[in-house]
């Protein structure tokens, strides 16, 4: 997985209410980003959440850089605070907008059940994803 800096929404966002990305993405002018070549958000936990419920990861459009009113393009499920442990990875495709045409900034938003303490998040727009976690019984060929 290659990384950008201008593609980068979060950087060690403390996360501990529902809250949109201190970036986002300026497309100049309204477009869909989800048409052509799948594109995906990586969020990488920088810090293990602590208390609250839950967090739903999101990526999302918006015709304001406060990224107001936003439209949702790609969704986490919602997981538990107990997942959210530091080094954990959270992967979104950014889905295409049917039939509209896209908006201008794009960005991520964090939506907390209940009250964190604790928990940091990097998001990066990226064109692949990397898991280079894979475990393989002992003894066992890989092709």
């Amino acid at each position: 997985m290659i990384t950008d800096s201008l593609l980068r929404v979060s950087e060690d966002q403390a996360v501990t209410t529902t809250a949109v990305s201190t970036n986002t993405v300026d497309l100049s002018v309204a477009r869909d980003m989800g048409e052509g070549k799948t594109l995906y958000m990586n969020f990488a936990l920088t810090e293990a959440f602590a208390n609250g419920t839950s967090v739903t990861f999101e990526v999302i459009t918006s015709a304001s850089a406060n990224l107001g009113t936003p439209t949702v393009i790609g969704s986490s499920t919602t997981l538990a605070t107990a997942a959210l442990t530091l080094g954990k990875n959270i992967v979104v495709t950014l889905n295409p907008d049917i039939a509209g045409k896209g908006q201008r900034y794009l960005g991520a938003r964090y939506t907390v059940v209940g009250t964190m303490n604790a928990g940091k998040v990097t998001a990066d727009i990226v064109e692949t994803i990397g898991d280079g976690q894979k475990y393989y019984a002992s003894g066992f060929t890989v092709v």
